[in-house]
């Protein structure tokens, strides 16, 4: 992709792999929309894009809290009349601080509220955009560890582990990258899932499980792939490990589990 005067939405890019993806992208003629639950470090990264000739905005939200992505979404499109390209980064870990159940503003278990419920509604929202950007792309940030839905319990009130429900969420996340790779395909909006790869060096992964394993850049390279590599220009409902494509966990091809899932999500969004 060109990204010459194209608009660019990412999501999280205060710390990690988001910043560093912003770093990349800003250059002149480039349009980032910048959202963060920090305005401080909002203002931080805004600056820091704007010197390297980027226009940029910054919106802040908290995606623990469903109104506030509504609220985020809907300035969005009083803004912006076409997006070029949306990724969807913004999470929350299950390491060591992390391990205790926790609710969001709406009641729903934390890691599913953020790594699932929230990009989800702020994409639905924005297709609008997306689709007068066409031919863009959405690249969804999810992960390898992945963990089997139990509908019967998808808020794990019963033997909760943040492990289980970060995996879980990440796992949602792929199954509605491929509905929506389907929904979205004769508009010429293409979306991928993507893990960039493993226990990058980021606060997260410092603060959760001590000694990364990768570098930012590798993530970035991964991501960037999808997100502006001239190879994927076609490409739509994929999974990838890093550069390459790959399987994600059964259930993410279980047609009834996908169904079951649009339909509590929907229930839950209010969609």
């Amino acid at each position: 992709m060109d990204m010459n005067e194209k608009t660019v939405l990412i999501t999280g890019p205060t710390d990690g792999l988001g910043h560093a993806t912003a770093l990349h992208l800003a250059r002149p003629g480039v349009t980032l929309l910048l959202h963060g639950r920090d305005r401080l470090r909002g203002e931080q990264i805004l600056r820091t894009v704007e010197d390297a000739g980027a226009r940029a905005f910054f919106y802040p939200a908290d995606f623990a809290a469903l109104d506030q992505v509504e609220s985020f979404a809907d300035r969005v499109l009083g803004a912006h009349p076409r997006l070029d390209l949306l990724i969807n980064n913004a999470g929350i870990g299950f390491g060591p601080p992390f391990q205790r159940r926790q609710e969001s503003a709406d009641g729903h278990e934390l890691r599913l509220a953020v790594n699932y419920l929230a990009p989800v509604l702020l994409t639905e929202r924005l297709l609008p955009v997306l689709i007068a950007g066409a031919p863009s792309r959405i690249v969804n940030v999810a992960s390898a560890g992945l963990h089997a839905i139990d509908f019967s319990d998808l808020m794990l009130t019963s033997d909760y582990s943040g492990s289980r429900a970060y995996r879980q969420a990440k796992l949602a996340m792929i199954m509605w990258t491929f509905d929506l790779a389907e929904r979205l395909r004769s508009h010429k909006v293409t979306v991928n899932a993507l893990h960039p790869a493993t226990f990058m060096n980021t606060t997260m992964v410092r603060q959760g499980w001590g000694i990364p394993m990768n570098s930012v850049d590798k993530g970035v390279r991964a991501l960037l792939n999808l997100a502006e590599g001239e190879a994927h220009t076609r490409t739509s409902g994929a999974y990838f490990n890093g550069l390459d494509p790959d399987r994600a966990d059964p259930q993410a091809y279980d047609m009834a589990a996908r169904q079951e899932l649009r339909r509590m999500t929907r229930a839950l969004l209010g969609l």
